[in-house]
């Protein structure tokens, strides 16, 4: 962390200039308190910031420019200008111009991440069908940090106020999921939970729980077998550890009937098994953690919502809730480094 001050420096990218990312970024950083928490550096463009404080009535919103790679005013909006050109906002509509615009910030603030200029990141949202090509060949943030931040592997962590649900298949189509579950990913994933659960959440023992991947979590084999012979394999072999691993659980009856509520982490097998049960219980609070990376991640659990944009209707909630959740997890990864 910054030892001229207490305060995280927090690296916000705009996400895609004609999504909402820049009106919930605004309306989250309005609240002048959230500046006493953390240093907000955002990385983007004036001109976009303005056009969107004007449109949304917001015109005493303030923010300084970064004249100098690393120096911010601790208790003021910083701006990062990514690029100078002028860029044409329509906002709702999807275009590799704006696309290239978020990339470009995007890359930016890794850099200065990378650098040492920030502790932590949150992203806005990205259109993935556009921002996707030659220069971002990945399915979305979680797998580009991965391999710029040389992870290896992640863990894509939704994280509400109380509820985490880890994901083993990410984005992944459906009908490819079956062969990503192996023993050895499964393991991995779990482990990558329990690692983050005690490092970035100060859960001393955590409690984890494990969905299985088919129907009736297989029904005993009968209607699929990777419970039998992947998924309950690792969970025995990991309690035999010592830890507190359970399952596998059949998905529906368990977030219906409040189980999830015992334990402090989920490890669901696909994404939508995870998130459409994420998103119902914690969708206004919700945010996205990229677990596993040498530095802090979020970002909010919403996509770019294209139907909202330039309304000024779009919550800003997910956002703010993102920051906050940044700040915590910088601020206990550095309270175990002085413990150490």
């Amino acid at each position: 962390m910054n030892t001229s001050s207490d305060k995280p420096r927090i690296g916000i990218t705009i996400g895609d200039l004609n999504g909402i990312g820049a009106e919930v970024i605004i309306k989250a950083l309005a609240d002048s308190r959230l500046l006493n928490l953390f240093t907000p550096v955002v990385y983007g463009s004036t001109k976009v910031l303005s056009y969107y404080r004007k449109q949304m009535g917001l015109e005493d919103f303030n923010y300084s420019q970064v004249k100098t790679k690393g120096q911010y005013f601790t208790k003021a909006i910083n701006v990062v200008n990514c690029w100078e050109e002028m860029i044409e906002l329509n906002p709702g509509q999807p275009s590799k111009q704006t696309a290239k615009a978020a990339l470009t910030s995007l890359k930016r603030a890794v850099e200065d991440l990378k650098e040492g200029h920030l502790d932590g990141l949150v992203t806005g949202p990205i259109d993935k069908n556009t921002i996707h090509g030659e220069d971002f060949p990945f399915q979305g943030h979680t797998e580009y940090l991965t391999q710029e931040f040389n992870a290896g592997e992640s863990l894509m962590l939704m994280v509400g106020e109380n509820l985490r649900v880890g994901l083993v298949t990410e984005h992944v189509p459906v009908k490819d999921i079956p062969t990503f579950i192996t023993k050895e990913r499964v393991e991995l994933k779990i482990r990558l939970m329990e690692l983050s659960l005690k490092q970035d959440f100060l859960i001393n023992k955590p409690k984890i729980a494990v969905l299985g991947l088919n129907p009736h979590a297989g029904d005993e084999g009968l209607l699929g077998r990777e419970e039998l012979d992947v998924i309950k394999p690792v969970i025995n072999d990991l309690k035999t550890k010592g830890k507190l691993i359970f399952g596998p659980f059949p998905a529906d009856g368990f977030f219906a009937s409040g189980q999830h509520s015992k334990y402090d982490g989920i490890v669901a097998m696909y994404h939508d098994q995870g998130l459409v049960a994420f998103k119902t219980l914690s969708f206004e609070s919700g945010i996205n953690y990229t677990a596993g990376l040498p530095y802090v991640r979020t970002s909010p659990d919403h996509g770019t919502a294209y139907n909202l944009a330039g309304k000024n209707q779009a919550s800003e909630s997910s956002m703010r809730q993102a920051m906050y959740v940044a700040c915590d997890i910088i601020k206990n990864r550095l309270e175990q480094t002085v413990e150490k």
